[in-house]
């Protein structure tokens, strides 16, 4: 519910008229270079960094039953190193997923045009991972 005084959000799409889009276009050289590119960046400089960070925050803290705010600290500690684990390997696998979502619809379109037009559920089934392309 809107607080007086403040604007509603409405998105810049509401009133958009999308029967017109039966396609997507796209440049596959582009789409491969992207995908090629995102790839490399991930395994040259995010990994590298990812496996170094994951080590360190595996280092084993000391631990002290008389002191219980240390407790509740590392309670809390653990947590928030589940949470980044977890965040970091989601954004490594979404990542690989994006790549390889690009890869596989430039694969599939290469021998078209310069710029053809993908199939919106040939994109879903890339993103998806379903391996229906």
């Amino acid at each position: 519910m809107p607080i007086d005084n403040e604007p509603v959000y409405r998105s810049s799409v509401d009133n958009y008229d999308l029967t017109d889009i039966d396609g997507i276009e796209a440049d596959i050289a582009a789409m491969e270079e992207f995908a090629a590119g995102l790839r490399a960046d991930l395994e040259q400089n995010y990994m590298p960094h990812a496996d170094r960070a994951a080590a360190n925050m595996l280092a084993e803290l000391p631990t002290n039953g008389e002191f219980y705010e240390l407790y509740l600290f590392l309670g809390a500690h653990r947590q928030v190193q589940d949470a980044t684990f977890r965040n970091v390997d989601s954004y490594i696998a979404g990542t690989y997923q994006f790549a390889t979502s690009a890869e596989e619809i430039s694969a599939k379109y290469r021998g078209a045009d310069a710029f053809s037009r993908a199939k919106l559920s040939d994109v879903q089934a890339a993103f998806e991972g379903n391996g229906t392309l």
